[in-house]
């Protein structure tokens, strides 16, 4: 089954590939190399989901913005790759939760985005990865992602 068919069989649609606010790519490619920049949540609208996880927002509700961003850097790598396909493996992921001090499941957050890999790449979809808290995030997002991906030359 290709990643394509497993979005429409679990009735995911990858969202529009939000324009940069600042001077940077989205991606960027070296070599068989797919690096993307971090993507933040967003909601159907396309309005920033905020809050500061363990305060504000539940785990629950953190691992959703996570799995969310998983569909935008999916739709970034589309944008790049012009097919799922392509994708031969997800190499690392760096997931940053805009956490309460005293908060420390950070995984259980990011999981919401390496679940989606998975479910959606299959095996090509596992990943290296680091889930750190940070103090902040740009507009007071819940969590931010980026990835590294190996992907087949044409």
């Amino acid at each position: 089954m290709t990643p394509e068919q497993r979005l429409i069989e679990k009735g995911l649609v990858l969202p529009e590939v939000p324009k940069p606010i600042a001077s940077y790519l989205p991606y960027r490619s070296s070599g068989n190399l797919l690096f993307l920049s971090g993507q933040v949540p967003r909601g159907p609208d396309g309005q920033l989901r905020i809050g500061r996880v363990g305060r504000d927002v539940t785990i629950a509700d953190a691992y959703a913005d996570a799995r969310n961003v998983g569909l935008q850097l999916l739709a970034v790598a589309k944008a790049a790759l012009g097919d799922l396909e392509r994708i031969s493996a997800v190499i690392k992921l760096f997931g940053m939760v805009n956490a309460d001090p005293d908060f420390g499941d950070h995984p259980k957050v990011i999981n919401g985005c390496s679940d989606l890999l998975v479910e959606i790449l299959g095996d090509c979809g596992r990943h290296a990865r680091s889930a750190v808290g940070m103090g902040s995030l740009p507009s007071g997002v819940t969590v931010e992602i980026e990835v590294i991906l190996e992907f087949r030359q044409r």
